[in-house]
């Protein structure tokens, strides 16, 4: 098979691929929708799909973070983006920690753990896009 060189017809490619990938992620959600009205969320939840869809959402996004990092202005201050960053997510993390271990039922150990899970789960993105504008920052200063 022969590589496409008109760019036409890769940009034609690129879309009829986005075509199936929609349509691909809508039967995912609609199986896993059914499953939903059907069995429950738990049982949803075990089905292999869930799981394609999971990894699917993450790799997706972060892709898209890569284009919108390159689609940036420079003036944004790489820093100063991670660390207003970093500040708001310390204050999303410790308001929903508490408010877990304020929860009947849920002690102060698990808004903790929520809350270190999340920072955690926040932290990465963060961290990712600061390398991204790191990056292109210093290529933009060569």
């Amino acid at each position: 098979m022969k590589k496409i060189t008109d760019e036409r017809l890769v940009l034609q490619n690129f879309k009829n691929i986005r075509i199936a990938f929609i349509i691909q992620t809508i039967g995912i959600l609609g199986i896993l929708g059914y499953d939903l009205v059907t069995s429950g969320l738990d049982e949803m939840r075990k089905n292999p799909l869930w799981t394609v869809f999971i990894i699917t959402a993450v790799v997706s996004a972060y892709l898209s973070m890569s284009i919108s990092a390159d689609h940036e202005d420079n003036k944004i201050n790489p820093r100063k983006s991670l660390i207003i960053s970093l500040v708001i997510l310390i204050l999303i993390t410790t308001i929903v920690g508490f408010f877990v271990s304020l929860t009947q039922g849920f002690s102060l150990i698990n808004g903790v753990i929520v809350g270190v899970i999340l920072f955690i789960c926040g932290l990465i993105p963060i961290i990712y896009i600061y390398y991204l504008r790191k990056k292109r920052q210093d290529k933009d200063s060569e």
